[in-house]
Protein backbone atom coordinates (compact mmCIF):
# COMPACT_ATOMS: atom_id res chain seq x y z
CA UNK A 1 0.00 0.00 0.00
CA UNK A 2 1.60 3.07 -0.76
CA UNK A 3 2.50 5.35 2.41
CA UNK A 4 -0.16 8.36 1.47
CA UNK A 5 -2.93 5.84 1.85
CA UNK A 6 -1.60 4.28 4.61
CA UNK A 7 -1.35 7.79 6.29
CA UNK A 8 -5.14 8.44 5.27
CA UNK A 9 -6.28 4.97 6.69
CA UNK A 10 -4.51 6.03 10.32
CA UNK A 11 -6.45 9.48 10.36
CA UNK A 12 -9.62 7.92 9.16
CA UNK A 13 -9.76 5.44 11.87
CA UNK A 14 -8.64 8.28 14.33
CA UNK A 15 -11.10 11.11 13.21
CA UNK A 16 -14.35 8.76 12.18
CA UNK A 17 -16.82 7.68 14.74
CA UNK A 18 -16.26 3.82 15.40
CA UNK A 19 -19.62 3.12 13.63
CA UNK A 20 -18.72 4.76 10.65
CA UNK A 21 -15.24 2.94 10.12
CA UNK A 22 -16.88 -0.09 11.25
CA UNK A 23 -19.11 0.29 8.23
CA UNK A 24 -16.80 1.80 5.94
CA UNK A 25 -14.11 -1.44 6.75
CA UNK A 26 -16.49 -4.19 7.20
CA UNK A 27 -16.96 -7.51 4.69
CA UNK A 28 -19.47 -10.03 4.85
CA UNK A 29 -19.39 -13.43 6.68
CA UNK A 30 -16.26 -14.14 7.97
CA UNK A 31 -13.72 -11.19 5.84
CA UNK A 32 -12.19 -13.90 3.76
CA UNK A 33 -13.05 -11.99 0.66
CA UNK A 34 -12.23 -8.94 2.11
CA UNK A 35 -8.72 -10.13 3.35
CA UNK A 36 -7.43 -11.71 0.02
CA UNK A 37 -8.32 -9.07 -1.75
CA UNK A 38 -5.04 -6.82 -1.46
CA UNK A 39 -2.77 -10.14 -1.34
CA UNK A 40 -4.12 -11.35 -4.67
CA UNK A 41 -2.83 -8.93 -6.46
CA UNK A 42 0.44 -9.08 -4.96
CA UNK A 43 0.61 -12.48 -5.71
CA UNK A 44 1.28 -11.92 -9.66
CA UNK A 45 5.20 -11.51 -10.30
CA UNK A 46 6.05 -9.21 -13.43
CA UNK A 47 8.33 -9.99 -16.14
CA UNK A 48 9.39 -6.11 -17.66
CA UNK A 49 10.65 -5.87 -21.21
CA UNK A 50 13.90 -3.88 -21.54
CA UNK A 51 15.53 -1.44 -24.12
CA UNK A 52 12.63 0.81 -24.86
CA UNK A 53 12.02 4.31 -24.82
CA UNK A 54 10.06 4.85 -21.48
CA UNK A 55 11.21 8.69 -21.29
CA UNK A 56 7.68 9.87 -21.53
CA UNK A 57 5.09 7.70 -20.11
CA UNK A 58 0.99 8.40 -20.82
CA UNK A 59 -1.44 7.31 -18.70
CA UNK A 60 -4.63 8.40 -20.77
CA UNK A 61 -7.49 5.80 -21.59
CA UNK A 62 -10.11 5.95 -23.21
CA UNK A 63 -13.63 4.62 -21.79
CA UNK A 64 -17.04 5.05 -23.86
CA UNK A 65 -15.88 7.67 -26.04
CA UNK A 66 -13.81 9.50 -22.81
CA UNK A 67 -10.39 9.92 -23.38
CA UNK A 68 -9.45 10.16 -19.50
CA UNK A 69 -5.95 11.28 -18.33
CA UNK A 70 -5.85 8.25 -15.76
CA UNK A 71 -7.33 4.52 -15.49
CA UNK A 72 -8.15 5.00 -11.88
CA UNK A 73 -11.80 5.57 -10.93
CA UNK A 74 -13.35 6.30 -8.02
CA UNK A 75 -15.91 3.41 -7.35
CA UNK A 76 -19.16 3.37 -5.99
CA UNK A 77 -19.81 4.09 -2.53
CA UNK A 78 -22.65 4.72 0.08
CA UNK A 79 -22.94 7.62 2.39
CA UNK A 80 -19.80 9.62 2.44
CA UNK A 81 -21.53 11.98 4.85
CA UNK A 82 -20.00 9.57 7.36
CA UNK A 83 -16.89 11.04 6.69
CA UNK A 84 -16.80 14.46 5.37
CA UNK A 85 -19.90 17.34 5.93
CA UNK A 86 -19.60 17.77 2.16
CA UNK A 87 -19.95 13.81 1.05
CA UNK A 88 -19.84 13.10 -2.20
CA UNK A 89 -19.22 17.12 -3.44
CA UNK A 90 -16.25 16.87 -1.64
CA UNK A 91 -15.13 13.08 -3.01
CA UNK A 92 -16.40 14.82 -6.66
CA UNK A 93 -14.41 17.87 -6.82
CA UNK A 94 -11.37 16.16 -5.59
CA UNK A 95 -11.37 13.45 -8.21
CA UNK A 96 -12.45 16.23 -10.84
CA UNK A 97 -8.48 17.70 -9.40
CA UNK A 98 -7.09 14.50 -10.00
CA UNK A 99 -8.62 14.03 -13.53
CA UNK A 100 -10.39 10.92 -12.52
CA UNK A 101 -14.08 9.72 -13.18
CA UNK A 102 -16.04 9.30 -10.58
CA UNK A 103 -19.45 7.06 -10.00
CA UNK A 104 -21.84 8.27 -7.68
CA UNK A 105 -23.98 5.82 -5.73
CA UNK A 106 -27.42 5.48 -5.84
CA UNK A 107 -27.02 5.79 -2.03
CA UNK A 108 -25.22 9.10 -2.09
CA UNK A 109 -25.82 11.51 0.74
CA UNK A 110 -26.15 14.05 -1.06
CA UNK A 111 -28.95 15.08 -3.94
CA UNK A 112 -27.64 13.71 -7.32
CA UNK A 113 -27.73 17.76 -8.63
CA UNK A 114 -25.67 18.90 -6.07
CA UNK A 115 -22.61 16.45 -6.68
CA UNK A 116 -23.45 16.75 -10.61
CA UNK A 117 -22.58 20.68 -9.68
CA UNK A 118 -19.52 19.61 -7.85
CA UNK A 119 -18.05 17.50 -10.57
CA UNK A 120 -15.44 18.87 -12.49
CA UNK A 121 -14.36 15.59 -14.42
CA UNK A 122 -16.63 13.23 -16.09
CA UNK A 123 -18.45 10.88 -13.94
CA UNK A 124 -21.16 7.93 -14.16
CA UNK A 125 -23.91 6.89 -12.07
CA UNK A 126 -24.45 3.82 -10.12
CA UNK A 127 -28.04 2.26 -10.12
CA UNK A 128 -29.35 -0.67 -7.95
CA UNK A 129 -32.40 -2.44 -9.07
CA UNK A 130 -34.99 -1.21 -6.43
CA UNK A 131 -38.33 -3.16 -5.45
CA UNK A 132 -40.09 -0.34 -6.63
CA UNK A 133 -38.18 0.09 -10.11
CA UNK A 134 -39.94 3.29 -11.19
CA UNK A 135 -37.12 4.84 -7.91
CA UNK A 136 -34.20 2.98 -10.18
CA UNK A 137 -35.64 4.96 -13.58
CA UNK A 138 -36.51 7.98 -12.08
CA UNK A 139 -32.84 8.28 -10.23
CA UNK A 140 -31.16 7.47 -13.91
CA UNK A 141 -33.63 9.58 -15.70
CA UNK A 142 -32.40 12.44 -13.46
CA UNK A 143 -28.59 11.22 -13.43
CA UNK A 144 -28.73 11.67 -17.22
CA UNK A 145 -30.75 15.46 -17.10
CA UNK A 146 -28.05 16.25 -14.63
CA UNK A 147 -25.02 15.31 -16.39
CA UNK A 148 -23.86 11.20 -16.07
CA UNK A 149 -21.93 9.84 -18.90
CA UNK A 150 -22.94 6.28 -18.38
CA UNK A 151 -24.77 3.95 -15.38
CA UNK A 152 -23.10 1.49 -13.61
CA UNK A 153 -25.48 -1.19 -12.58
CA UNK A 154 -24.82 -3.44 -9.83
CA UNK A 155 -25.91 -7.01 -10.27
CA UNK A 156 -24.20 -8.57 -7.29
CA UNK A 157 -26.33 -7.57 -4.58
CA UNK A 158 -29.64 -9.32 -5.06
CA UNK A 159 -29.60 -9.18 -1.21
CA UNK A 160 -27.24 -6.78 0.52
CA UNK A 161 -24.53 -8.92 2.66
CA UNK A 162 -24.37 -9.84 6.47
CA UNK A 163 -21.70 -8.09 7.69
CA UNK A 164 -20.82 -8.49 11.34
CA UNK A 165 -19.00 -5.49 12.16
CA UNK A 166 -21.76 -3.83 11.78
CA UNK A 167 -24.88 -6.42 13.31
CA UNK A 168 -26.46 -6.49 9.89
CA UNK A 169 -26.23 -4.90 6.36
CA UNK A 170 -25.50 -1.37 6.61
CA UNK A 171 -25.26 1.66 9.24
CA UNK A 172 -28.23 3.15 10.72
CA UNK A 173 -28.59 6.23 8.67
CA UNK A 174 -31.12 9.25 8.99
CA UNK A 175 -34.33 8.62 6.42
CA UNK A 176 -33.02 12.75 5.21
CA UNK A 177 -29.40 11.20 4.03
CA UNK A 178 -31.16 7.76 3.13
CA UNK A 179 -33.67 8.87 1.10
CA UNK A 180 -31.88 12.27 -0.24
CA UNK A 181 -32.72 11.23 -3.69
CA UNK A 182 -35.55 8.97 -3.52
CA UNK A 183 -38.29 10.23 -1.18
CA UNK A 184 -39.64 12.95 -3.90
CA UNK A 185 -40.45 9.76 -6.20
CA UNK A 186 -42.24 7.29 -3.74
CA UNK A 187 -45.62 6.56 -4.43
CA UNK A 188 -48.27 7.88 -2.06
CA UNK A 189 -48.04 5.23 1.09
CA UNK A 190 -45.04 3.95 0.24
CA UNK A 191 -42.22 3.17 2.99
CA UNK A 192 -39.38 4.53 1.60
CA UNK A 193 -36.94 2.00 3.08
CA UNK A 194 -38.53 -1.03 1.92
CA UNK A 195 -39.38 0.53 -2.08
CA UNK A 196 -35.92 1.31 -1.92
CA UNK A 197 -34.56 -2.23 -1.02
CA UNK A 198 -32.83 -4.39 -3.78
CA UNK A 199 -35.12 -6.19 -6.39
CA UNK A 200 -34.24 -9.86 -5.87
CA UNK A 201 -36.16 -10.97 -9.14
CA UNK A 202 -33.33 -8.56 -11.46
CA UNK A 203 -32.39 -10.50 -15.08
CA UNK A 204 -30.63 -9.66 -17.53
CA UNK A 205 -33.91 -7.50 -19.41
CA UNK A 206 -33.01 -4.48 -17.10
CA UNK A 207 -29.87 -3.91 -18.90
CA UNK A 208 -31.34 -2.81 -22.07
CA UNK A 209 -34.19 -0.97 -20.22
CA UNK A 210 -32.17 1.26 -18.03
CA UNK A 211 -30.44 1.68 -21.54
CA UNK A 212 -33.81 2.58 -23.21
CA UNK A 213 -34.59 4.73 -20.06
CA UNK A 214 -31.78 6.83 -19.63
CA UNK A 215 -30.51 7.24 -23.01
CA UNK A 216 -27.10 6.20 -21.44
CA UNK A 217 -24.82 3.37 -21.93
CA UNK A 218 -25.13 0.73 -19.31
CA UNK A 219 -22.08 -0.83 -17.50
CA UNK A 220 -22.34 -3.77 -15.39
CA UNK A 221 -20.49 -4.34 -12.06
CA UNK A 222 -20.21 -7.38 -9.79
CA UNK A 223 -19.28 -10.21 -12.26
CA UNK A 224 -16.47 -12.47 -11.57
CA UNK A 225 -17.09 -15.26 -14.53
CA UNK A 226 -16.63 -15.57 -17.99
CA UNK A 227 -19.73 -16.92 -18.80
CA UNK A 228 -21.72 -14.35 -16.70
CA UNK A 229 -19.55 -11.67 -18.51
CA UNK A 230 -20.89 -13.02 -22.06
CA UNK A 231 -24.75 -12.55 -20.77
CA UNK A 232 -24.61 -9.52 -20.10
CA UNK A 233 -22.86 -8.19 -23.17
CA UNK A 234 -25.57 -10.34 -25.21
CA UNK A 235 -28.33 -8.33 -23.26
CA UNK A 236 -26.69 -4.61 -24.24
CA UNK A 237 -23.79 -3.99 -21.63
CA UNK A 238 -21.75 -1.57 -22.34
CA UNK A 239 -18.94 -2.27 -20.44
CA UNK A 240 -18.44 -4.91 -17.42
CA UNK A 241 -16.70 -4.26 -14.03
CA UNK A 242 -15.16 -7.28 -12.22
CA UNK A 243 -15.92 -6.50 -8.52
CA UNK A 244 -16.55 -8.31 -5.45
CA UNK A 245 -18.54 -5.79 -4.00
CA UNK A 246 -15.18 -5.15 -1.74
CA UNK A 247 -16.12 -8.11 0.02
CA UNK A 248 -19.05 -6.68 1.19
CA UNK A 249 -20.90 -9.65 -0.56
CA UNK A 250 -20.77 -13.29 -1.05
CA UNK A 251 -17.52 -14.15 1.42
CA UNK A 252 -15.48 -16.66 -0.43
CA UNK A 253 -16.02 -15.02 -3.45
CA UNK A 254 -12.78 -15.14 -5.69
CA UNK A 255 -10.91 -12.00 -5.96
CA UNK A 256 -11.07 -9.59 -8.43
CA UNK A 257 -7.61 -10.41 -9.41
CA UNK A 258 -8.21 -13.94 -10.15
CA UNK A 259 -11.43 -13.39 -12.29
CA UNK A 260 -10.25 -10.84 -14.06
CA UNK A 261 -8.58 -12.58 -16.81
CA UNK A 262 -11.59 -14.95 -17.17
CA UNK A 263 -13.86 -12.44 -17.96
CA UNK A 264 -11.38 -10.57 -20.43
CA UNK A 265 -11.38 -13.24 -22.49
CA UNK A 266 -15.07 -13.91 -22.44
CA UNK A 267 -15.44 -10.42 -23.45
CA UNK A 268 -13.05 -10.44 -26.17
CA UNK A 269 -12.34 -7.01 -26.59
CA UNK A 270 -15.99 -5.69 -27.40
CA UNK A 271 -16.75 -3.69 -24.63
CA UNK A 272 -14.52 -2.00 -21.93
CA UNK A 273 -13.35 -4.36 -19.01
CA UNK A 274 -12.82 -2.74 -15.77
CA UNK A 275 -11.35 -4.02 -12.23
CA UNK A 276 -11.93 -3.16 -8.23
CA UNK A 277 -10.99 -4.45 -5.03
CA UNK A 278 -7.72 -4.20 -3.38
CA UNK A 279 -6.14 -1.42 -5.84
CA UNK A 280 -3.89 -0.05 -3.17
CA UNK A 281 -0.55 0.95 -5.89
CA UNK A 282 0.28 1.61 -9.35
CA UNK A 283 1.69 -1.33 -9.11
CA UNK A 284 -1.50 -3.00 -8.11
CA UNK A 285 -2.88 -0.98 -11.06
CA UNK A 286 -0.49 -1.97 -13.73
CA UNK A 287 -0.85 -5.73 -12.87
CA UNK A 288 -4.55 -5.20 -13.43
CA UNK A 289 -3.89 -3.26 -16.72
CA UNK A 290 -1.72 -6.04 -18.42
CA UNK A 291 -4.21 -8.80 -17.74
CA UNK A 292 -6.29 -6.80 -19.85
CA UNK A 293 -8.51 -4.19 -17.77
CA UNK A 294 -9.12 -0.79 -19.41
CA UNK A 295 -9.18 0.78 -15.64
CA UNK A 296 -9.18 0.30 -12.14
CA UNK A 297 -11.36 1.39 -9.34
CA UNK A 298 -10.75 2.48 -5.87
CA UNK A 299 -13.02 2.24 -2.84
CA UNK A 300 -11.87 2.23 0.26
CA UNK A 301 -9.01 4.70 -0.19
CA UNK A 302 -11.16 7.41 -1.27
CA UNK A 303 -13.33 7.02 2.09
CA UNK A 304 -10.02 7.45 3.82
CA UNK A 305 -8.78 10.37 2.11
CA UNK A 306 -12.29 12.03 2.27
CA UNK A 307 -12.47 11.22 6.36
CA UNK A 308 -8.47 12.25 6.76
CA UNK A 309 -8.56 15.87 4.75
CA UNK A 310 -11.65 15.77 2.15
CA UNK A 311 -12.04 16.91 -1.16
CA UNK A 312 -7.36 17.75 -0.80
CA UNK A 313 -6.63 14.48 -0.04
CA UNK A 314 -8.94 13.02 -1.80
CA UNK A 315 -7.00 14.45 -4.96
CA UNK A 316 -3.73 13.94 -3.02
CA UNK A 317 -4.16 10.18 -3.01
CA UNK A 318 -5.50 9.49 -6.88
CA UNK A 319 -2.18 11.76 -7.73
CA UNK A 320 -0.02 9.28 -5.59
CA UNK A 321 -1.83 6.44 -7.73
CA UNK A 322 -1.29 8.13 -10.91
CA UNK A 323 2.49 8.79 -10.17
CA UNK A 324 3.15 5.27 -8.64
CA UNK A 325 1.89 3.96 -11.84
CA UNK A 326 3.40 5.94 -14.12
CA UNK A 327 6.61 5.19 -12.30
CA UNK A 328 6.48 1.22 -12.35
CA UNK A 329 5.09 1.45 -16.03
CA UNK A 330 8.31 2.98 -17.06
CA UNK A 331 10.52 0.47 -15.05
CA UNK A 332 8.54 -2.51 -16.87
CA UNK A 333 9.60 -0.99 -20.29
CA UNK A 334 6.09 0.27 -20.97
CA UNK A 335 5.37 3.72 -21.97
CA UNK A 336 1.49 3.37 -21.83
CA UNK A 337 -0.88 0.58 -21.19
CA UNK A 338 -1.67 -0.36 -24.36
CA UNK A 339 2.35 -1.53 -24.23
CA UNK A 340 1.39 -4.43 -21.59
CA UNK A 341 0.43 -7.64 -22.01
CA UNK A 342 -0.76 -10.77 -20.02
CA UNK A 343 2.53 -12.13 -20.31
CA UNK A 344 4.02 -9.00 -18.46
CA UNK A 345 1.76 -10.52 -14.97
CA UNK A 346 2.22 -14.29 -14.14
CA UNK A 347 0.66 -15.53 -11.50
CA UNK A 348 2.92 -16.91 -9.14
CA UNK A 349 3.01 -20.48 -7.29
CA UNK A 350 3.23 -19.04 -3.91
CA UNK A 351 -0.27 -17.81 -3.56
CA UNK A 352 -1.76 -15.20 -1.73
CA UNK A 353 0.88 -13.62 0.99
CA UNK A 354 -1.53 -12.87 2.87
CA UNK A 355 -3.37 -9.25 4.30
CA UNK A 356 -1.41 -5.84 4.00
Amino acid sequence: MLSVLADHRDTARQVLPPEAWSYYEAGSGEETTLGEAEAAWRSYRLRPRVLRDVSAVDLATELLGLRLPTPFVVAPMAFHALAHEQGECATVAGAGRAGALSVLSTRSSRRIEDVAAAATAPWWFQAYLMRDRGLTEALVQRAAAAGAGAVVLTVDTPYVGRKSRVDGVRIAVPDDEYLINIAQHLLPGAVGRESAEQDPSMTPEVIARLTEVGGLPVVVKGVLRGDEAERCVQAGAAGVIVSNHGGRQLDRAVPSAFALPEVVDAVGGRVPVLADGGIRSGTDALIALALGADAVLVGRPVLWALAAGGADAVAAALDALAADLRHVLAVAGAARAADLDPSTAVAWPAGLAGRG
